[in-house]
């Protein structure tokens, strides 16, 4: 991300040689949504060691914040858009539990089109990495889903036969980590790639030929992300393998970005692309920045197949609406213990309740998908899927039965123009 330099001073702390501070956190599309007060006001952040300093966006009309020391600035992130306005600002607090900064610079984007909530299905008001990696050692137990901030000056590298330590070199506030992929005639390609916490994606290569980087002929297009500049587009596929340290991922899901999605890389150096939270989340980490070590160590993801959108389909929230329903019995009588959905409600003839609940709508499609060669379209609002109602689950819940498996046949019943239609169609593979 292209932004000017803050040189204010600044560091987070422990109180009283405290050795860690740990944190809970939730995990959202293979992201890492954790809980930070900044300048009083508790919001949600996503741990993004792909960012150098936090970007601060998504603050809604209800959310009351003071930012301090501002200035006027353009920044430009991945994705094809034109850069963007923002606020630079310096002097501010930060808080993970215990852990303090005091002296935290931050960027708030004032475009309200940059909100990655709707995607999520949560509120999410910005991105963080470097400072906390910078100031800790960053141990993120993917799979019990908390982070442990350890003091460097107490912290200690055990050695275990189920993990192992990889060296990372620290460039432009970003880790970088070696690895091998494996493509068709069991050619291995060693490739530099970013550690990315904050894509929720497997893996991206840059087309590089003259690396050995070739798209692999088994590919279609696709939306991989949204970056702070736009969408992003690109090639998706299936690598025979990737290799990090002594562990290897068999037939790992990969995606080759167009070029004028990442434009803002403009010199790739040594980098061939990097590796995103579905790969990541198959190991508990240790990030060692002052020392440059990576820890790995396999936990319960580490077997869990790639996921693929195979009905080629993209979902957000996309405001709320009103649902009707029942509260009585085929007798009639009115249930009492019936739990509700959303956060209003109201009682007509003490029979049916409306209640206000999120509106999902499909705001992509794949051209040649399931989904699409049976006619559903953008912005169909999503009412049911396979017959369950969907204002009882949450986004991610909706998409996986959207894409359970392939052979399965999903129906869908949507409102278009005020008029409840039903689709159906059967999950292809997506490379056939």
């Amino acid at each position: 991300m292209l932004m000017p330099c803050l040189v204010s001073a600044q560091g987070f702390k422990l109180p009283n040689d405290q050795k860690y501070q740990k944190v809970g956190f939730e995990m959202i599309n293979n992201l890492i949504i954790i809980p930070i007060e900044v300048n009083g006001a508790k919001l949600k952040f996503v741990l993004d060691s792909g960012v150098s300093k936090p970007i601060l966006f998504n603050l809604s009309d209800q959310d009351s914040l003071q930012i301090n020391n501002v200035s006027e600035v353009t920044i430009k992130g991945l994705g094809g858009g034109e850069p963007m306005k923002a606020l630079s600002s310096i002097g501010n607090t930060f808080k993970l539990g215990k852990a303090k900064n005091y002296n935290q610079d931050l960027y708030v984007v004032l475009d309200k089109g940059i909100n990655f909530s709707t995607s999520l299905g949560v509120p999410v008001h910005g991105i963080l990495g470097y400072d906390l990696f910078r100031d800790f050692v960053v141990e993120i137990n993917y799979g019990g889903g908390n982070i442990k901030l350890h003091n460097p000056k107490h912290f200690k590298h055990n050695k275990s036969r189920k993990s192992q330590t990889l060296p990372i070199s620290i460039e432009r506030k970003k880790a970088y980590v070696q690895g091998t992929v494996l493509l068709k005639d069991e050619e291995n390609v060693p490739v530099k790639l970013l550690v990315d916490t904050g894509s929720s994606d497997a893996l991206w290569l840059f087309h590089q030929p003259e690396k050995g980087l070739e798209i692999p002929e088994k590919n279609y297009e696709d939306y991989l992300g949204r970056g702070l500049s736009g969408d992003i587009f690109g090639k998706r596929t299936k690598v025979s393998g990737i290799k990090i340290g002594d562990f290897e991922l068999k037939d790992a899901k990969a995606a080759f970005p167009y070029k004028e999605s990442i434009s803002l890389i403009k010199n790739f150096g040594d980098r061939n692309g990097s590796v995103g939270g579905e790969i990541l989340k198959r190991f508990n980490m240790i990030f060692d920045y002052q020392r440059g070590l990576v820890t790995l160590k396999k936990n319960a993801n580490f077997r869990d197949p790639f996921q693929y959108n195979l009905a080629g389909i993209a979902l957000q929230h996309n405001g709320l609406r009103y649902i009707a329903e029942s509260i009585a019995d085929f007798n009639g009588v009115v249930r009492s213990d019936d739990s509700s959905f959303g956060n209003v409600q109201i009682l007509l003839e003490n029979k049916t309740r409306l209640s206000l609940v999120p509106e999902i709508i499909v705001s992509g499609i794949r051209a040649g998908s399931p989904a699409a060669e049976a006619g559903l379209q953008e912005g169909d609002v999503i009412l049911a899927v396979n017959g369950k109602r969907i204002h009882r689950y949450k986004l991610q819940e909706v998409l996986k039965m959207l894409n359970e498996k392939e052979g399965k046949r999903v129906r869908v019943l949507i409102e278009r123009y005020n008029r409840d239609l039903l689709f159906s169609f059967v999950l292809k593979n997506v490379f056939e």
